[in-house]
């Protein structure tokens, strides 16, 4: 863009978010335990007021951690910093328990930011499966940043989990590295009673290609008592599989880095002193069949002594809770700011206008809309389908990863000159 868009950035939505209470989502996923979701048709009232292409832009909240990794000369140090950049672009799920909207075919969404100094852009790839490619670059040249995510989402009666199929790379150009790493699990539990709540887990594999170094976190499920909650934990080795530091911390928190002998003597200690405790425990253990109760957060992050901060979370706005518990970062996502209609491609997400309707507070308005372009949408792959003709992505094509051999998407290159005369008509 010629001048940026971020001058004065807004730190609230137009509107509140509607009260959920008045609607059963039971009736629409009954029928659906076990299955895939992408197909099914959900109130709208259950969404927030962003595309899925917005909520993968949140990664970049932290855009600070990948410079900080440009800047360290040490190949651990710079892993560790990677690694807390990983955990941070998963922070903002916390408490986001509304849907995105499903993005349209041939959706886009670009996001330039000096003050943070990158550019993304992003686009709908694919609608079956639903894929949605990013590209993120440094606007000094340091790093490239890229990936496809498939969200896969399962029903599995009190919970929907999602599965972010897909792989994510980061280049660092001055130290000639890339990493890759995939997502973890993310689960919302009490979809039909009791209150929401979000947990993720599963294992996040980072590996440097360049030096054989690897980092491997755990996120943690969070077990019978709540204990591990949003616990992270994990170790770098070395391409000789030395494990040179522990990480650990919570998604939610923080994230902190040791020594591994110091870890290890320290949970010797942890353990002599929480046997006891947990056999008195497991005799009162009682299972309720209403709801899976939110286990109460448990004390903040036990910092062990000689430990190294490696990233700590910002604070939401005051208002967040009102407004889908967005960061200070999504409350500006979906804001259109004077000029920007005639500069931003015809497809951006900022022009839908069912997201529009619904941040603006319009409920009825936004769900009319969304039906028009799912229709509108549906109508256009029936019209091609009659001329086999094929859909043509416009920012991305399909092609290899060069870092870990499996299929990618990735960007072509030109958005920017801003030439959108063959861009589709999607809303």
């Amino acid at each position: 863009m010629g001048k940026p868009f971020f001058c004065s950035l807004r730190s609230s939505l137009p509107g509140p978010m509607f009260s959920r209470n008045d609607f059963s989502i039971w009736s629409i996923l009954k029928k659906c335990i076990g299955l895939e979701l992408s197909k099914i048709t959900m109130p709208i009232v259950f969404n927030e007021p962003l595309s899925f292409l917005q909520r993968i832009s949140e990664y970049m909240e932290h855009t600070y951690l990948i410079q900080k990794a440009c800047s360290q000369s040490d190949s651990i140090q710079r892993m560790q910093t990677v690694a807390a950049f990983a955990v941070s672009a998963v922070a903002s799920q916390w408490d986001r328990t509304g849907k995105p909207f499903n993005p349209l075919l041939g959706e886009t969404y670009e996001l330039t930011r000096e003050d943070q100094g990158f550019r993304l852009i992003s686009e709908q790839v694919s609608h079956h499966p639903p894929i949605s490619a990013f590209h993120t670059e440094s606007l000094t040249g340091d790093f490239v940043f890229h990936g496809s995510i498939y969200p896969k989402l399962k029903f599995w009666g009190k919970s929907v989990e999602a599965e972010p199929k897909g792989t994510i790379t980061l280049e660092l150009h001055k130290h000639k590295e890339a990493y890759t790493w995939t997502n973890p699990f993310c689960c919302v539990h009490n979809i039909i009673l009791g209150k929401l709540w979000i947990e993720q887990y599963g294992t996040v594999e980072i590996v440097n290609h360049s030096t054989g170094e690897k980092c491997v976190l755990n996120f943690k499920p969070c077990g019978m008592f709540g204990k591990e909650l949003h616990r992270v934990e994990g170790y770098i080795q070395d391409k000789s599989k030395k494990k040179c530091c522990v990480i650990y911390g919570k998604w939610t928190e923080c994230m902190w880095s040791i020594d591994p002998q110091l870890y290890e003597a320290h949970r010797k200690l942890e353990k002599k002193g929480t046997t006891d405790t947990r056999k008195q425990k497991q005799l009162s253990v009682s299972i309720n069949e209403d709801a899976d109760e939110m286990p109460d957060v448990q004390e903040t992050v036990a910092v062990i002594p000689g430990s190294t901060l490696l990233w700590r979370i910002s604070s939401r706005p005051p208002h967040s809770a009102e407004m889908y518990n967005f960061t200070n970062f999504a409350m500006t996502l979906n804001e259109l700011e004077p000029g920007m209609e005639g500069v931003l491609a015809p497809t951006d997400c900022r022009l839908r206008p069912d997201i529009r309707a619904m941040e603006n507070g319009n409920i009825d308005e936004a769900s009319s809309e969304k039906e028009r372009l799912e229709e509108k949408q549906r109508a256009a792959r029936k019209e091609r389908a009659k001329d086999d003709e094929e859909w043509s992505t416009r920012w991305f094509q399909l092609g290899t990863n060069p870092y870990t051999g499996s299929q990618d998407w990735l960007y072509t290159g030109g958005y920017f000159d801003r030439k959108y005369t063959d861009c589709p008509d999607i809303y």
